[in-house]
């Protein structure tokens, strides 16, 4: 091939090929951004391109597609001022929707409106009764223990993961307010995670809290149990928890995927967020019961199956539809300006 050819090829392969800018926090990129990623992202003709935090988006580029996870009101309006310059760039998703997942308040309320319409199944879905107290002073009286201690918000900052298991009412002297407490539903010790990216809908099985039994409550030295991670939590003792914990993480049953995909194409429409996860446990009561516990805004995708494929395959779609729009645009134009 003679070096023109080469330049021509080039040409033709820089025409077709598309710039993603992410705009992530350091220990985001970190762990989303991946080599393989980028070699994914490349395969398909798009450049996954950093956004420099210190100069001004509208600066910046060009971007067919911005991905972000930042918060504050000085980006939400950079992000206003450059798609009021780039009207045809992609913005995933509207910061405003996002900001919906940041109050642990109301973040769950959007669960209660979804209406499950699965035939022949007998799950049914809730969420867990919860409380805001803003003072101990408030405290109420017919409290069931245990419960879930979590910060009001979760917006990333470096408090909003400080979370703990309360056993009885000495432990809420010892929790700061204020704070949302959550009813917790013994669930064998598994969490199932859903990753949604677009249209597509993986889930997987994790380990969790283990139950409290009566027993346990009464015969604990503690009144608080502090976690950083509900789904990440470790025990381990003499007595082989560890491997008991494994071993309900691989008997447990995944949950009917029609199921999931229900909720979750749900979710993504009362919500209109595309990248998001949200965590369901099984109600060990009711075994036909299931329980969304957490939502999240742009998970920690890495640890999705795949998940360099199908972010990849995510924003090609995007990309496509963005120019099918834009060439069916141009040629309405063309067509108005013949006749």
């Amino acid at each position: 091939m003679t070096e023109q050819e080469q330049e021509q090829e080039q040409e033709q392969e820089q025409a077709g090929r598309f710039t993603v800018g992410y705009a992530l926090a350091p220990k985001k990129v970190s762990s989303f951004i991946q080599p393989s990623l980028l070699e994914h992202a490349k395969n398909r003709c798009i450049d996954l391109v950093p956004i420099d935090p210190d100069t001004p988006l509208i600066q910046q580029g060009p971007f067919d597609c911005i991905i972000h996870k930042i918060n504050g009101e000085d980006w939400k309006k950079q992000l206003e001022d450059f798609s009021l310059k780039n009207p045809n760039a992609a913005i995933i998703d509207p910061p405003e929707a996002i900001q919906k997942l940041h109050s642990r308040i109301s973040m769950l309320d959007v669960v209660k409106e979804l209406k499950i319409h699965e035939q022949g199944t007998t799950e049914s879905l809730g969420i867990p009764k919860q409380v805001v107290i803003y003072e101990q002073e408030s405290l109420l009286d017919d409290l069931c223990f245990p419960v879930i201690a979590k910060p009001l918000m979760a917006d990333g900052s470096l408090n909003c993961h400080t979370m703990s298991v309360v056993l009885n009412g000495e432990g809420l002297k010892k929790v700061n307010y204020p704070i949302v407490l959550q009813e917790f539903v013994n669930h064998g010790g598994v969490v199932f995670k859903v990753y949604v990216v677009g249209d597509h809908v993986s889930c997987v099985k994790r380990r969790s809290l283990p139950d409290f039994s009566p027993e346990m409550m009464g015969a604990s030295s503690n009144s608080l149990l502090t976690f950083s991670q509900i789904s990440n939590h470790r025990e381990e003792n003499e007595n082989g928890h560890e491997n008991t914990m494994n071993h309900a993480v691989e008997e447990a049953e995944m949950p009917p995927l029609s199921f999931i995909n229900e909720i979750a194409i749900g979710l993504r429409k009362a919500m209109k967020l595309n990248l998001f996860n949200f965590d369901v446990i099984r109600d060990a009561k009711v075994g036909d019961r299931y329980i969304v516990i957490d939502i999240n805004y742009f998970p920690g995708y890495e640890k999705m199956p795949f998940y360099e494929t199908e972010l990849t395959g995510f924003f090609r779609d995007v990309l496509d539809r963005k120019s099918l729009s834009m060439k069916e645009h141009h040629d309405r134009d063309d067509n108005a300006i013949k006749l």
